[in-house]
């Protein structure tokens, strides 16, 4: 019960502090607009929680290695390699199951399918690092102290709930529109447009 609390406890961490980070990168960065970044319509992006429960499992358990460096360097390694694995399997799931882009290297060099490359496996590596250095200390106290505090949980049940019910409707949709040749292999952004003007083509005719 208590590993489960905690892994759900970072999961919704994960996918609200993504969710906040992404929608402000997006506006001061890459779009310069307040656009909703994710794929579900609340404010949470899945794909950060696996991510911080895959840092916070890694960063915490057992190695067997001996000494400090070796052991800290090896974690370092393992968390870009993870981080990038996730990168590609969420990719992979939506270009292939849903044919939606969620996000496009292809023009970067050493891209594989335009899903991941080396320059944002580097990237996962430094926040992987800075994860590890500065964030584990103060995450491993808080969780445990929530983890011993049961009431919060029900807030965690919440969120995890609604992700759930969010995620399911979302795909719901987004497979009937699969039958959309126009929608399909479309960037995120575009994909959204399209998917916008579909839904209410379709309310219309029921």
């Amino acid at each position: 019960m208590k590993y489960l609390v905690i892994i759900s406890t970072l999961f919704v961490i994960g996918s609200l502090l993504g969710w906040i980070i992404e929608l402000f990168f997006r506006r001061l960065v890459s779009q310069k607009k307040w656009v909703n970044p994710g794929f579900l319509t609340g404010p949470y992006l899945p794909i950060y929680g696996f991510g911080v429960v895959v840092l916070y499992a890694v960063s915490n358990i057992p190695l067997g290695i001996e000494l400090k460096a070796v052991d800290i360097i090896a974690r370092i390694i393992i968390i870009g390699f993870g981080m990038t694995f996730i990168e590609f399997i969420a990719g992979l799931i939506f270009i292939k199951g849903l044919k939606i882009k969620l996000w496009d290297y292809s023009d970067r060099k050493g891209n594989i399918m335009g899903i991941i490359c080396p320059t944002f496996s580097l990237v996962w590596l430094v926040v992987g690092s800075l994860y590890y250095f500065l964030l584990n200390p103060v995450l491993v106290e808080g969780i445990s102290w929530i983890s011993e505090n049961l009431i919060y949980t029900f807030f965690v049940g919440g969120v995890v709930g609604a992700m759930v019910v969010d995620l399911s409707y979302s795909i719901h949709l987004a497979t009937k529109l699969k039958q959309f040749k126009e929608m399909q292999g479309l960037r995120f952004e575009e994909f959204k447009k399209e998917f916008k003007k579909k839904v209410n083509e379709l309310k219309s005719k029921i």
